[in-house]
């Protein structure tokens, strides 16, 4: 596959997922067609030698695996980690309004999006919506609707004629609430979004109860640049990662490998991962748990040595440097678009890189040919962080951060480099195959 046919299967696979329930959707169906078996948290696991199973928790998490035939309590896990969640909208949950004859979603901010960058763009619903059965129970149902459905129509220049001077500022409680159609006097509101529910979905509303729904552009992804070299498209923070890791385990030279290997994306790191199904939470370690237990290890002596010897990647992306903005990164530091992957590195460890694991990562890039940047962040700006230090602390293993470069992160359309995903999928396929 060819660096562009891979960035074109990412635009793909970007484009399938506008939720973080559709973006485990769409890798369970990847994993699927390799073969993978689905595990279920509530049954007992029989595990084989060479078996390769996911699990998903609430929908928007999943954790993949390969039981690797070499022995685990010598050879330990080899990780990838990453998040299914974007910033942005999300609706709230009371039934929308008309207000001067408009019907208005509104909206709650959901990590820390570039709110200006969501006005004017041709926006729509997607996401989860639970409802009760015909035998009484909850059940859920996944929501996407692909028209443009929703918009925030900036206020012109002749009302605001400072925006280009103090740049676009909108108040979050009155300014957010999306435009979706007009309303006559007799259409109630709530009548008619369940309404919208119910024709998209084929369940009554009646019975509709709750939902998760994401506000998405529906601008499909695109190629850019004078040679096609850049990629731009919705939440590349972080589903690039999840596809990098993904295409690297379903590699067959490493599914064959005999290492035991696992994914695992979790929803909810935008908000700080503390949840039952983000990284804060114990997803990952009881799937290692309950692994090393399937396999005959024990609890006391054969998980302590194989974590022990496993290894993490921690894999989001990067701010790569722009040049229009130069005082907004570290001279010494600056990460360019399509010059290689690059270790994230925070004395702080708000990363979770040091020198052993950075020199780790650095020896798989040049085992695969891969030239390597080093970012570390303005020393008077703050930092983010990532589900790497969360992890490793969780768990005591040794990982390090990385990343693509990407520029526009958490705008609502991102860009990224061509070459920098391919590269950084052949660094995990050596990862996970050494």
């Amino acid at each position: 596959m060819t660096p562009h046919q891979h960035a074109n299967d990412l635009l793909a696979f970007v484009d399938q997922s506008p939720s973080p329930w559709h973006a485990v959707e769409t890798i369970e169906q990847r994993l699927s067609n390799q073969g993978f078996q689905c595990l279920h948290e509530d049954n007992s696991w029989q595990l084989d030698a060479g078996g390769r199973y996911y699990v998903i928790r609430d929908g928007s998490s999943i954790v993949s695996f390969v039981c690797g035939t070499q022995p685990l309590a010598e050879q330990g896990f080899k990780i990838i980690g990453a998040h299914t969640d974007s910033p942005g909208l999300r609706v709230k949950p009371n039934i929308p309004v008309a207000m001067d004859g408009m019907l208005r979603l509104a909206v709650e901010i959901y990590g820390g999006p570039i709110l200006a960058t969501f006005t004017d763009r041709d926006l729509s619903l997607a996401g989860r919506v639970a409802y009760q059965s015909d035998q009484g129970t909850v059940q859920s149902g996944l929501l996407h609707i692909q028209r443009p459905l929703l918009r925030l129509p900036n206020l012109a220049i002749h009302m605001n004629r400072s925006v280009n001077e103090d740049g676009l500022k909108l108040q979050k409680q009155f300014e957010l609430p999306l435009l979706m159609t007009r309303i006559t006097q007799d259409q109630l509101p709530g009548a008619y979004f369940l309404n919208l529910l119910q024709e998209t979905l084929s369940i009554d509303a009646g019975r509709i109860l709750s939902w998760d729904l994401n506000v998405f552009d529906t601008q499909p992804g695109s190629f850019w640049g004078a040679e096609n070299e850049f990629v731009a498209d919705s939440q590349l923070d972080n589903l690039a990662s999840c596809h990098a890791a993904l295409s690297a385990l379903l590699d067959e030279a490493v599914l064959t490998s005999g290492n035991t290997l696992v994914c695992a994306f979790f929803d909810h790191e935008e908000i700080g991962s503390d949840s039952h199904k983000g990284a804060g939470g114990s997803f990952l370690s009881d799937v290692l748990m309950r692994i090393s237990f399937s396999l005959g290890l024990s609890q006391q002596q054969d998980l302590p040595r194989a974590l022990a010897q496993s290894f993490m990647i921690s894999a989001d992306m990067a701010h790569a440097y722009q040049p229009n903005f130069p005082n907004a990164y570290d001279p010494d530091h600056k990460v360019f678009v399509n010059q290689g992957p690059v270790i994230k590195i925070n004395a702080n460890q708000r990363y979770s890189t040091e020198s052993i694991s950075c020199a780790h990562f650095a020896s798989w890039c040049q085992a695969a040919g891969v030239a390597f940047q080093k970012y570390s962040h303005r020393c008077d700006l703050p930092c983010g962080s990532t589900i790497g230090p969360i992890l490793s602390a969780r768990l005591g293993i040794r990982t390090v951060d990385v990343g693509n470069p990407l520029w526009a992160m958490h705008s609502i359309r991102e860009s990224a480099g061509v070459y920098d995903h391919f590269n950084i999928t052949k660094v995990m396929k050596t990862f996970f195959a050494t």
